[in-house]
C-alpha cells in the first residue's frame, strides 16, 4: 500500500476523540476522509453500516483476518473485534483525500509502525480516569459492567500516551479542538509537524 497521509485519533474511551474528529471533518480545507472501522461488536440504536462501522459476524470478522484483509486489528473485549480494512484505506486514497482515524489506542501504534513516514499520530488524554468514567455514564450505551472494563483498559491506554507524535489534553473542549485543527492543519500542509519531529505534548 502507498498513497497519501494518515491522522490517527487515539484514546481511551470518553476521552472525546470523536468529537474531535467530527470537528475536524468538517473542515473542508483539510481535506479529510473518515476511515471506516469494522467491527464484531453488535450495533448501537442509530448506528449505520457503512457509516459508523462496518458491521461483521465473530466469523465473518475471523474469515478476514484469515485473508489478511486488515491494516490491523484487535480483540479489543472478548469476542469484540476492531479492525481496518485495507480496501478502506484504499479507497480514500485513490479519492486523494487525507484518511483520519478514530481508533483504539494499540490499533492506533500499529498504523504508526507500519506507516512511520506517513503518519501522524495524535493521543487525546482526558483530565482524569474519574472524568472518563463520569463521561461514559453519561452516554447511557452501555451496563456499569462494560463501563467497569473500559476504565480498566482506560488507565493502560494512558500508559502509552508518550509514543505517540502528539498529546492533546481534553481538559477544555474548545481549546483542544483548535490545537486539534492547528496541528493537522499543519501536518496536511507539510509544515514542520512531521511523525518524525521530537515528540511534544500540546499545553
Amino acid at each position: 500500500m502507498a498513497g497519501g497521509k494518515l491522522i490517527v485519533f487515539s484514546a481511551p474511551s470518553g476521552s472525546g476523540k470523536t468529537t474531535i474528529v467530527r470537528h475536524l471533518l468538517g473542515k473542508p480545507e483539510l481535506n479529510l476522509a473518515f476511515s471506516v472501522s469494522a467491527t464484531s461488536r453488535p450495533r448501537r440504536p442509530r448506528e449505520k453500516h457503512g457509516e459508523h462501522y462496518y458491521f461483521m459476524t465473530i466469523s465473518e470478522f475471523k474469515q478476514h483476518i484469515k485473508n489478511e484483509d486488515f491494516l490491523e486489528w484487535e480483540e479489543v473485549y472478548r469476542d469484540n473485534f476492531y479492525g481496518t480494512l485495507k480496501t478502506e484505506v484504499e479507497r480514500l486514497w485513490a479519492e486523494g483525500k487525507n484518511v483520519i482515524f478514530d481508533i483504539d489506542v494499540a490499533g492506533g501504534l500499529r498504523i504508526k509502525r507500519k506507516f512511520p513516514e506517513q503518519t501522524l499520530a495524535v493521543f487525546v488524554k482526558p483530565p482524569s480516569v474519574d472524568e472518563l468514567k463520569i463521561r461514559l455514564k453519561k452516554r447511557s450505551t452501555e451496563s456499569e459492567d462494560k463501563i467497569n472494563m473500559r476504565i480498566a483498559k482506560a488507565s493502560v491506554e494512558l500508559a502509552t500516551a508518550p509514543q505517540f507524535d502528539r498529546i492533546i489534553k481534553n481538559y477544555d473542549l474548545d481549546t483542544a479542538l483548535q490545537e486539534a485543527y492547528d496541528l493537522v492543519a499543519a501536518y496536511v500542509s507539510d509544515a514542520d509537524v512531521s511523525p518524525s519531529a521530537p515528540e511534544a505534548e500540546q499545553s
